[in-house]
């Protein structure tokens, strides 16, 4: 992996080929543990070309950083050494969120079931990533954590599965409630707190090629203490926040605005409040069952 990664490492991921380059340890042990089920493209093809590398300064000996660089561009600013694989799952969102413009980019979690897909849909800090974890490893299907993909041209999800990331509580949480989950190592004092990335599931990898229909739009919140509870959201609303969440809704003017709203048409839209993450997975397997019936 290390001699490969250093070469040009080429990942599919869902519909998107990354070539990464790296001769940082830690990138090559993250994609190994986490990425070892994904398919490597021997031919020269890629549509992102990516490397995580450190500064060529003097602060390379002195508070080692870490780039990530873009078709040779540093589109962000160094981070700690010890933050260069978080650095590269991060990249590799921004690449297909500034790049990928034939969809519909929503900044949710989405997951399926039955042939039906859940978009989560949730500001940072509102249990969207744990309750996505926690519905994956009950075994739903995990398109995407970060990057809700619909496609223009059919409206249908175009699946992104990629490690989960966790942040602060929610890494113990996940932790406990599927002990034998695979986890990156946690990195601390981030932009975004205590890190730690989730390996997908085996059926989410293998059916990464597997388009889902939307049927719900859920905007969780996580409330210590509270109950289970689903309510539902007019159409109105939840356009509005949907749109307010999107990566490239006014980019895509007019495309965008039909896309969007034939989403909303064809989802139920719900306000979901919860404290336990075991009932929470009954009320979602139980939507799921009653699309099936």
């Amino acid at each position: 992996m290390n001699h490969q990664l250093q070469r040009g490492l080429s990942l599919q991921t869902g519909s998107f080929v990354v070539k990464i380059k790296s001769s940082i340890p830690a990138v090559a042990r993250g994609l190994a543990l986490l990425y070892a089920e994904y398919p490597i493209i021997e031919d020269s093809f890629a549509d992102f070309h990516v490397t995580i590398s450190q500064p060529s300064t003097w602060r390379r000996y002195f508070k080692p950083q870490v780039l990530f660089g873009f078709e040779g561009v540093s589109p962000f600013s160094p981070l700690p050494y010890d933050q260069a694989f978080p650095m590269l799952e991060w990249g590799m969102n921004w690449c297909v969120t500034n790049h990928a413009h034939t969809y519909l980019s929503i900044h949710a979690a989405v997951l399926e079931k039955n042939g039906r897909a859940v978009i989560l849909a949730a500001p940072p800090g509102s249990g969207k990533s744990t309750l996505c974890a926690g519905l994956m490893m009950r075994g739903w299907r995990l398109l995407s954590d970060e990057i809700t993909l619909v496609r223009l041209s059919d409206g249908l999800i175009e699946p992104l599965p990629r490690p989960v990331s966790l942040k602060n509580n929610s890494i113990d949480v996940i932790k406990q409630f599927a002990p034998d989950s695979v986890f990156s190592p946690v990195v601390h004092d981030t932009v975004k707190g205590t890190v730690a990335h989730l390996k997908p599931s085996s059926s989410s990898v293998t059916r990464a090629h597997d388009v889902a229909t939307p049927a719900w739009i859920i905007f969780p919140k996580y409330v210590a203490g509270s109950a289970t509870s689903l309510t539902s959201v007019a159409p109105s609303r939840a356009m509005m926040q949907v749109a307010e969440n999107a990566f490239n809704y006014g980019l895509l003017g007019q495309n965008g605005f039909h896309a969007l709203a034939k989403l909303i048409q064809s989802c139920q839209s719900y306000d979901f409040q919860y404290s336990e993450l075991d009932q929470a997975i009954v009320l979602f397997d139980q939507l799921s069952l009653a699309v099936a019936a």
